[in-house]
């Protein structure tokens, strides 16, 4: 069964997506722990991290460095949090969060809810740094 990203990268239901080449795809969290909040996923549909290919595994890991650079310059932030969890989603992927404190990548906290209009504009302005 395709997961939720998998319907994401072909386009069956939206997200703000910041970029995508071949292998990979990077879109807004929307339930993110702050605003900035995004996903790198493989677009091949492998469950867990490190059972991806080390060439995959290896374009994934620069894939996110690029983002990570227009969050930084796009979100007003101390660093970019790095995070691998992959117990929500049956789909490998790589979590990249602003940090002001390293409270803000507590996946126990309760999630923004942000509209539509401000994701779209979170997603141009880092759009706009790559």
């Amino acid at each position: 069964m395709p997961s939720i990203f998998s319907k994401i990268i072909n386009r069956e239901i939206p997200a703000n997506i910041i970029a995508e080449d071949e292998y990979c795809i990077a879109f807004l969290d929307v339930f993110p722990l702050v605003k900035g909040h995004v996903l790198i996923v493989p677009k091949k549909e492998i469950d867990y991290l490190f059972n991806l290919d080390d060439d995959l595994l290896q374009h994934l890991f620069l894939f996110s460095k690029k983002i990570s650079i227009a969050i930084e310059k796009a979100i007003p932030c101390k660093r970019i949090g790095v995070a691998v969890i992959g117990l929500e989603v049956p789909h490998a992927h790589i979590h990249l969060v602003p940090l002001q404190t390293v409270d803000d990548i507590n996946f126990t906290r309760p999630k923004l809810k942000i509209d539509n209009d401000e994701l779209a504009s979170i997603a141009a302005s880092i759009k706009s740094f790559l």
